[in-house]
């Protein structure tokens, strides 16, 4: 009687699940990645009513890996779990996605809320009637959470997850339990988008800021920029694009931070991350009496392992949430309006140029014999020279993560990466995410670059991008077993050896035709030459896999340095 009365006073009554997912819609998310399950079924019939497509994937961890690459295309994503077994394995792509501030609305399909107050023995449960045990696991590793057990405050729970989700740029959790997906709340509260601002600065201590930023900058002799992946994180990549315009400063960008400037810029240096730093930037940013570091996230292996040599006396770091000049820090004051008020009242400043980045491939490999092996010093600049402007590219933890710091980047390129979390296998799902995001908004062309360790943990999601349609160019390195982990210990142990799988068989027994895919090997320098050059692998027409045979002890020097730095590190007493 009571729900009766409370649907009657609604002026536009709507199931809670179609709230949620048109709000969903709402934000710019259309296809919603996930696995089905007995508790979330029901809610998934509603998936097509909001406009919103379901992707589905081979298993949760993947779903979470492809709703991160999605969200950071797209700008947010959704991923659909059930209960217990669902969650769960989800949990290290969401863990991963907190790390490194990646909007993720996790929702998860629950027992009914009578169920759990009787605590019922059902199945996907430990058995002892605690069904908030899953919940308490997540919670370190979201911003919010939404437990939807009653429709009265549904919607308003709903719309701030999703507002934190936004604002925050890092995961929600959301429980949906199966006796509240039909329930009805206020449908006419989706009249007004969710407001999705920040609240602005205190004009009086943000002006006082950018004074302070202003002084130090004026009276700089050899300044630089620095910016981080949480320029990009956190949406100020216009801001910090007008600094380097208008400044015309030496800009360098973290391992993190690749793409978050356009490399075609003048003053674009390269990379800067301590000794495995481009050539020539090391000096360059260690000997600068000022630098303006945008969006620093300093862990291990963005710094080649701690070998950063910046002193914070001269350094003025911008951050989502405060802005730090030398030892001073201002809480509450966020970077996108100093950063904005900077740009406009900068007048001239003192410029020292700095180095500037190429595509140039080292002198001493440039041969091209027909038995001449491709190494990573070889690779990586060619790359360079092969993509094209707004690419999508994304690359595995491991000798790709690290390689493609030596990849000058055309215009608008987007680059996707793990280097905090570092979760092998994280890019093929990724790369799922990120074709669909691109497909939905233009086609953009993907690109993936891979171990052949990390693939073959997460090797099924080539399935999904072919079910789904798309047609990312995928390549592959052979380089027997896990590079990365041999440089910190055990170069030949058995442990870091892995099972020699036919890589190119797979295509088809994933679902491949010749219509739809087309499948590739290089095992010379030349071999891969030939496939850069041909144009009609370049258009990117069907989903391309392409194997790239390496030799085991080749890495690229920036790994080398920072897996050296690593075992130091694990060895410490």
């Amino acid at each position: 009687m009571d729900s009766d009365i409370r649907t009657s006073e609604l002026r536009e009554p709507i199931d809670v699940a179609e709230y949620l997912f048109r709000r969903l819609h709402e934000v710019g998310i259309r296809g919603v990645h996930g696995v089905p399950g007995d508790y979330n079924l029901v809610a998934l019939d509603y998936i097509s009513k909001a406009g919103l497509n379901w992707v589905g994937n081979v298993n949760e961890l993947n779903a979470g890996y492809a709703a991160d690459g999605y969200a950071r295309i797209r700008g947010i994503s959704a991923v659909v779990t059930t209960f217990g077994v669902g969650e769960l394995s989800l949990v290290n792509a969401i863990a991963g996605a907190y790390s490194e501030y990646v909007p993720i609305v996790h929702i998860v399909g629950t027992p009914s809320t009578l169920s759990q107050k009787d605590g019922m023995l059902l199945h996907h449960t430990l058995g002892n009637g605690n069904f908030e045990v899953f919940s308490e696991m997540s919670k370190n590793i979201s911003c919010a959470m939404a437990k939807l057990n009653d429709p009265h405050e549904a919607a308003t729970l709903i719309d701030n997850a999703i507002r934190e989700c936004w604002v925050q740029s890092r995961p929600v959790y959301i429980t949906l339990p199966t006796d509240m997906v039909q329930k009805k709340v206020e449908g006419e509260r989706l009249k007004k988008p969710i407001d999705l601002n920040h609240p602005p600065n205190q004009i009086e201590k943000e002006d006082y800021v950018v004074d302070v930023v202003l002084k130090y900058l004026h009276a700089a002799k050899n300044p630089v920029i620095l910016v981080d992946a949480c320029a990009q994180r956190h949406r100020v990549l216009d801001e910090v694009h007008d600094l380097i315009v208008k400044s015309n400063l030496p800009t360098f960008v973290a391992p993190m931070g690749k793409s978050a400037v356009n490399e075609t810029l003048s003053n674009y240096g390269g990379v800067y991350a301590g000794d495995g730093s481009n050539e020539g930037v090391r000096e360059r940013v260690e000997s600068s009496d000022l630098i303006l570091s945008i969006g620093a996230i300093k862990s291990d292996f963005n710094t080649a392992g701690f070998t950063y040599r910046i002193s914070q006396l001269s350094t003025i770091d911008f951050h989502s949430d405060h802005v730090r000049v030398k030892y001073s820090e201002y809480p509450g004051v966020r970077m996108q309006g100093v950063l904005k008020k900077v740009v406009a009242k900068m007048g001239n400043l003192n410029i020292q140029p700095g180095p500037t980045a190429s595509n140039e491939i080292p002198h001493e490999d440039r041969k091209m014999s027909n038995n001449e092996v491709i190494s990573h010093d070889w690779l990586w600049p060619r790359v360079g020279q092969w993509l094209r402007p707004d690419d999508i590219v994304i690359t595995e933890t491991g000798t790709a993560n690290f390689g493609i710091w030596e990849t000058k980047f055309p215009k608008g390129v987007t680059a996707l990466s793990q280097v905090l979390w570092g979760s092998i296998g994280y890019s093929v799902g990724a790369c799922q995410g990120a074709a669909l995001a691109a497909k939905e908004m233009g086609n953009r062309r993907t690109v993936l670059f891979v171990g052949d360790g990390s693939f073959e943990l997460t090797a099924q999601e080539v399935s999904t991008m072919i079910r789904q349609g798309l047609k990312p160019i995928i390549f592959l390195i052979n380089n027997e077993g896990y590079t990365i982990e041999r440089y910190i210990h055990g170069f030949e142990a058995t442990y870091n050896d892995i099972a020699q799988w036919k890589y190119t068989d797979l295509i088809p027994t994933f679902g491949g035709t010749l219509e739809n895919t087309k499948t590739y090997q290089a095992k010379t320098k030349q071999e891969a030459e030939d496939l850069f050059n041909d144009e009609e692998f370049a258009k990117a027409g069907k989903l391309q896999f392409v194997e790239l045979f390496m030799p085991k002890e080749d890495a690229p020097k920036a790994l080398k340095l920072t897996a050296e730095a690593s075992a130091k590190n694990n060895a410490k007493q």
